[in-house]
């Protein structure tokens, strides 16, 4: 049966046809698409996806339900926040990234020497037993709304310096840099999606279990060493997740993906970029 057929647009259930048309409204939201961020009417929508009012009704249904949309009677729907992009194949801070969109500031919640860190961050770090390490607590702020709430541990070495640092201000990338006097190298990243716990929740301004980013990281100098084990928990209202993936031959079955140069061992789920 044909697209264009009307029977082909009826044999689709009402809430996948919602789903699918919010979909592509989500990417175009995120795009930037809707100049001002005012969306077109029903009508308009739906010629342009090829919907019907209803699928686009009940499309904008559920982008107001995700936080991602307005709509009020005599003003028209419109984007409550947009999305600002951050890309996953280059090592970048999120100052640096979200040039433009906004001043980023962080609120220090946390930055001292720890003794003793957690046996799990000392094996991420690779650290000697009795070594030291330095935690520092961010929420991250763009324009004066919460972010990202972001858990750093760093190697004693590189972490002592920073605390004399503006960490108000900079990003952790650009300070290990200045510290180091050479850029870094790699970083291993993996991203999953979690509900957030209360206390993150009352910190990013969120309903308790709404839906975040929680990006784990561990960061490398150029020649291999781990430096900076980080936690973040970023509100997926606000920030999009993008890369270029270049297509490449696949690894022979029993054998390791490559890292990236300086990586080292690649681990699970990994990936280059990142927040910092």
């Amino acid at each position: 049966m044909r697209r264009g057929d009307a029977r082909w647009v009826s044999s689709r259930p009402r809430a996948e046809r919602a789903r699918q048309v919010a979909d592509v409204l989500r990417q175009q939201i995120t795009a930037g698409a809707f100049e001002g961020g005012v969306l077109p009417d029903e009508r308009v929508l739906g010629r342009r996806l090829d919907a019907s009012r209803n699928a686009v009704r009940e499309a904008l249904g559920l982008l107001r339900e995700e936080g991602l949309i307005v709509r009020r009677r005599g003003v028209g729907t419109t984007v409550v926040t947009p999305k600002y992009g951050h890309g996953l194949d280059r090592l970048a801070g999120l100052a640096e990234t979200l040039t433009g969109y906004g001043e980023v500031t962080n609120e220090v919640r946390a930055a001292r020497v720890v003794p003793r860190p957690p046996e799990a961050i000392a094996q991420r770090l690779g650290l000697a037993p009795g070594d030291e390490a330095v935690h520092l607590e961010r929420l991250r702020r763009l324009g004066g709304h919460p972010l990202s709430l972001d858990t750093t541990w760093l190697t004693a070495d590189i972490g002592r310096p920073l605390l004399e640092r503006d960490l108000a201000r900079r990003d952790v990338f650009g300070l290990i840099e200045e510290v180091t006097g050479a850029m870094l190298g790699a970083a291993e990243v993996t991203v999953h999606a979690v509900n957030a716990d209360p206390d993150t929740a009352a910190l990013l301004e969120v309903p308790p279990g709404a839906a975040v980013f929680a990006i784990d990281r561990l960061t490398r100098l150029a020649d291999g060493r781990p430096v900076d084990a980080e936690s973040l928990r970023v509100r997926a209202d606000r920030l999009a997740l993008h890369a270029l993936l270049p297509r490449s031959p696949a690894p022979a079955p029993g054998t390791a993906p490559r890292a990236a140069p300086g990586a080292g061992p690649a681990e699970s789920g990994g990936g280059a970029g990142g927040m910092g």
